[in-house]
């Protein structure tokens, strides 16, 4: 008689009744547990060593983080760069060499005080100055509670730092810190063409021949912006008041903070928000918000009328902006030019030349910008006898 499968279990495999196999093929549980544990006692050092590792490695790696952190040092408020500007260094090639300390600017102005301070517009104030190598400077000074500053900032950077041209404003220098941004030019003793221009009382000193070498040279720096620098440029906000005259009044155009870049092959640029000041704004741009070279034409035509006339293109609430224009044209077309020419030159001017520049101011503000002049053709018919 053959053994049961009972009875064979528990002797063979020694096994606990209750975890008897139930069949002959089958392995015990005891020698399963048995096999495991072989395996695990195989396995258990390996396993161990990256347990105990990795904890050790990241503790000695935060322990040397912590070390180098206080080796450099917080970043004391004086050394932290302005932070809405923070990450736009790159927008300029060499902007770390043209860094100057705020400590020094704040030398050099006076502390930004009062009696230094050459005028204020929407973005800031302007501040002469003295740096220690006795050389003057302007500061612009964007105000904290201006929308456009940073971007206006930031234009300025991308373009006057790569732009040099003698009818341009010098970029010296650039500070970011103590939440200041501050941009640092040549100063430019004369101030600006309209504080003298539409001053009665000053306007005197400018003759025909100054006169005529502050309309070419606008010419001339235009002309680089739009076809000769590395750069194509539209400026969008040219106006006496960002023409500066330096001690030969030769003319420096200034604040680039509305200009556009263009690609070499870009003939025009379009934009919901229309930036710039009535009465120089074309009508395409000021209408549609298109803007191109020959809106800067118009712009510039607008500036030879009234250098000629001496009178503004606006007043404050007035029309004057269209009463000159139309005036200008209307004499022009009757051959009574002369009748709008500023009577404070008492006469002393080139009757040919203020034609001529009559003649340029008047295509330049042409309704269609096809018809405007470039800015080299200008410079030609500036130059010639004719």
């Amino acid at each position: 008689m053959k053994p049961s499968p009972s009875s064979m279990a528990l002797p063979r495999y020694g096994c606990r009744r209750q975890h008897q196999p139930q069949g002959r093929r089958r392995t015990c549980c005891l020698i399963i547990w048995r096999r495991l544990h072989k395996v695990r006692r195989k396995y258990r050092v390996p396993i161990m060593v990256p347990i105990i590792l990795l904890p050790l490695i990241a503790a000695i790696s935060l322990v040397a983080y912590f070390i180098f952190l206080r080796r450099q040092g917080p970043l004391t408020a004086e050394k932290q760069p302005y932070r809405g500007y923070s990450a736009e260094a790159h927008d300029i090639e060499s902007v770390d060499s043209m860094m100057i300390d705020i400590s020094t600017l704040r030398a050099a102005t006076g502390d930004f005080a009062e009696s230094n301070k050459l005028g204020e517009g929407g973005f800031g104030a302007v501040y002469k100055g003295t740096l220690p190598d006795g050389e003057e400077i302007a500061v612009k000074r964007m105000s904290n509670s201006s929308t456009q500053g940073v971007e206006e900032l930031k234009n300025e950077l991308a373009l006057v730092a790569k732009l040099s041209h003698k009818n341009l404003v010098r970029l010296i220098g650039v500070c970011l810190e103590q939440q200041e941004r501050l941009l640092v030019y040549e100063f430019v003793p004369n101030r600006s063409l309209d504080l003298i221009l539409f001053d009665a009382a000053k306007r005197e000193q400018l003759d025909w021949t100054k006169r005529y070498k502050i309309i070419d040279g606008i010419a001339r720096g235009l002309q680089y912006l739009h076809e000769d620098s590395q750069l194509k440029v539209v400026h969008r906000d040219l106006k006496a008041s960002n023409i500066l005259l330096d001690m030969k009044t030769s003319p420096k155009i200034s604040d680039f903070g509305l200009a556009k870049i263009f690609g070499r092959d870009q003939t025009q640029g379009v934009t919901n928000r229309v930036v710039g000041t009535h009465g120089y704004m074309a009508p395409e741009y000021m209408m549609r918000g298109n803007y191109s070279v020959k809106s800067d034409a118009f712009s510039f035509g607008v500036m030879v009328l009234e250098i000629v006339t001496g009178r503004k293109n606006t007043d404050d609430g007035s029309r004057q902006s269209e009463d000159l224009l139309t005036k200008v044209w209307e004499h022009w077309t009757t051959g009574t030019v002369m009748k709008v020419v500023d009577p404070c030159m008492n006469g002393s001017f080139s009757e040919k030349e203020v034609l001529k520049c009559v003649h340029i101011g008047l295509l330049c503000v042409q309704g269609n910008p096809v018809d405007r002049p470039t800015m080299s053709a200008v410079v030609i018919m500036l130059g010639s006898e004719t």
